[in-house]
């Protein structure tokens, strides 16, 4: 039918592989982490606030995740919108919007299907924890 489209989300079984993952680099970095993992329509479908993860981590797991759904991971989120001051001024006022490292959009087959944002440590370690389940769709 021409009225309907379909898509793609991340299935449950994923984001809580990604979730572990995530948690795994953390705990190997010595890190306690916010980690979310949102479906395509930015509704969180996974989640662990790891033992001694501060509370704000919570919103800024999420927003990262949320961010993420833009298409681009969120450490690349400024450059993409500094060279537009409507961009620049507008975006960040958003809700949910985080413009620093640590949110990856979740790519299946060219489609985002989903986002990981992980918070708690230094941006570096975000960013290295969420790699750590981002490999997952590599494999």
């Amino acid at each position: 039918m021409p009225d309907i489209i379909q898509k793609g989300s991340i299935a449950l079984e994923l984001a809580q592989k990604m979730v572990e993952a995530a948690a795994r680099k953390a705990r190997e970095i010595g890190v306690p982490q916010v980690i979310a993992v949102l479906d395509e329509g930015g509704t969180l479908k996974a989640f662990c606030r790891m033992d001694g993860a501060a509370l704000i981590s919570v919103e800024i797991a999420q927003n990262k995740a949320f961010t993420a759904l833009f298409g681009f991971p969120t450490s690349d989120f400024f450059e993409f919108i500094k060279g537009d001051q409507s961009l620049l001024f507008g975006l960040p006022q958003l809700p949910r919007v985080a413009a620093y490292g640590g949110g990856f959009p979740i790519r299946i087959n060219g489609s985002v299907v989903g986002a990981i944002g992980v918070s708690g440590g230094t941006v570096q370690n975000d960013i290295d924890c969420a790699e750590a389940a981002m490999e997952l769709i590599k494999k």
